[in-house]
């Protein structure tokens, strides 16, 4: 069954002789649930990046946004693209793909990742909704002709960072890695900076997850995220850790007025982190400037 709608594709214009960033958007139907079991069937909207330099087939890499404190923030995201990021990551040889997922920006749809009230949180549907779309999208990556299908990485940041930490306590076929930006839940800057809602039910989550994921994880913080603070996040590893999971954690110093948007601001400080763990895994990646 087909399972996706080709909606345009748009050439990135290169310089004369130069190679030529391609950049698609679909959309994937997908079927989630919320914390209380309520069903949600739609389509949501994926963008797609292809440097069309690199050799086939290429690996997929997945990257997943975060979620916004306020309801019309999640509604303002519009398409997610993190096209500096994507870019780069095409020029590694992936085939990049963005959802933007049920319940924000262009998708739409019902708040499936609404995890209750600050002093009872229910986390883990959360995750496990984002990561039955992100499986979703990558089944109808790996159906292109030009992508590897053992290859695959997912990575996200703050609800998506964590997500990706999900997708690798399920140990799908053909992903190599997973990338964790700020990830966690519960955070606003606005109302409790630094303070998460309900940090050690996050702490419980991650120690689960470790217990049956096996592919290498890399978390990446700073010291001044103003979502999730400084100390939990090194709580939740050393949990994710202790119960089995693999993983390298690193924490930056301060980075802008809040680090949590490192992914976004400051790729040139992550870039070598995660070549290098890249590599580790086998991927050919080039110097970073």
């Amino acid at each position: 069954m087909k399972t996706w709608l080709l909606l345009a594709a748009l050439a990135l214009a290169p310089q004369a002789g130069s190679a030529k960033l391609v950049e698609q958007q679909m959309e994937v139907p997908v079927e989630v649930k919320n914390a209380y079991g309520k069903a949600s069937a739609q389509a949501i909207k994926v963008t797609v990046f292809v440097d069309d330099s690199t050799p086939e087939p290429r690996p997929v890499l997945v990257i997943n946004h975060g979620r916004a404190a306020d309801a019309a923030d999640r509604a303002a995201l519009g398409r997610a693209r993190y096209s500096d990021a994507s870019r780069w990551f095409a020029s590694q040889g992936f085939v990049v793909a963005v959802p933007t997922r049920v319940g924000y920006g262009v998708s739409g749809g019902d708040d499936v990742e609404d995890s209750g009230e600050c002093n009872r949180k229910n986390y883990p549907p959360i995750y496990a909704a984002a990561a039955q779309q992100t499986l979703t999208v990558l089944d109808v990556m790996l159906a292109r002709p030009d992508t590897a299908k053992d290859r695959s990485v997912v990575l996200g940041q703050s609800v998506g960072g964590a997500t990706s930490i999900a997708v690798a306590a399920l140990n799908p076929p053909g992903i190599v890695a997973t990338i964790n930006f700020a990830g966690g839940g519960g955070g606003n800057p606005k109302t409790q900076p630094r303070e998460p809602c309900a940090p050690s039910s996050l702490e419980r989550m991650f120690a689960d997850y470790g217990r049956s994921a096996h592919v290498p994880t890399l978390w990446i913080y700073t010291e001044n995220d103003l979502f999730m603070g400084p100390k939990y996040p090194r709580q939740w590893f050393e949990a994710f850790r202790k119960t089995g999971g693999d993983g390298e954690f690193v924490q930056f110093p301060p980075h802008g007025d809040d680090g949590h948007n490192l992914f976004t601001r400051f790729p040139q400080t992550w870039k070598p982190v995660v070549a290098e763990f890249l590599r580790k895994q086998g991927y050919a990646i080039k110097e970073t400037p």
